[in-house]
């Protein structure tokens, strides 16, 4: 049997739908998006550092918005990334979706591919937890959704062009540590 032309469709195909396969991805928002990273982001933290007026302290709730969007799929996929998960597939599934679906959902609402999304969204929460805990890098990887410490540093190595350590010590000041509590 010949080969055929497979390796020219294969090519074509390659080039028509660009990396990762997806027409989604050569896509630009044509108006502004509807929600900034900032307006998405649900702390970690549950409790807050407050000071009384003899200087004693105590720990009072931190005023979390855990429906930032209104959209319950959204809100879902937003209080799962703040629990330290980052499988798409697997919150996909657990909705009945597919990852193209997820993707195309925060595109619209963000102007932002899913993975970059994703990626902001985790380096927001490692820079959180390293400002604010003295979580060691295994821990803050875990909680972030990186998984280890070699993602860990790789994520800020690409963003920062500085490891977890160096972050840590750009990023606290003097009371930050202990202001918030997990």
């Amino acid at each position: 049997m010949a080969k055929g032309n497979s390796w020219k469709t294969r090519n074509r195909t390659r080039a028509y739908y660009g990396y990762e396969g997806r027409n989604i991805l050569k896509r630009e928002l044509k108006s502004a998006p509807q929600f900034t990273l900032d307006d998405l982001y649900i702390t970690p933290f549950t409790r807050k550092k407050r000071y009384d007026e003899d200087g004693y302290w105590q720990y009072v709730p931190v005023e979390r918005r855990l429906k930032p969007t209104g959209i319950h799929v959204m809100d879902d996929f937003l209080n799962y990334l703040a629990e330290g998960h980052s499988d798409m597939q697997a919150f996909a599934d657990r909705h009945g979706l597919k990852t193209e679906e997820i993707a195309a959902l925060v595109f619209i609402l963000t102007g932002m591919k899913s993975t970059r999304f994703r990626q902001l969204y985790q380096v927001r929460l490692v820079d959180d937890l390293l400002r604010f805990t003295d979580l060691s890098c295994n821990e803050v990887a875990r909680r972030s959704g990186l998984g280890s410490p070699n993602n860990l540093y790789l994520t800020l190595r690409r963003e920062y062009n500085m490891s977890a350590t160096e972050r840590r010590e750009h990023l606290q000041r003097q009371g930050d540590l202990g202001r918030f509590a997990l």
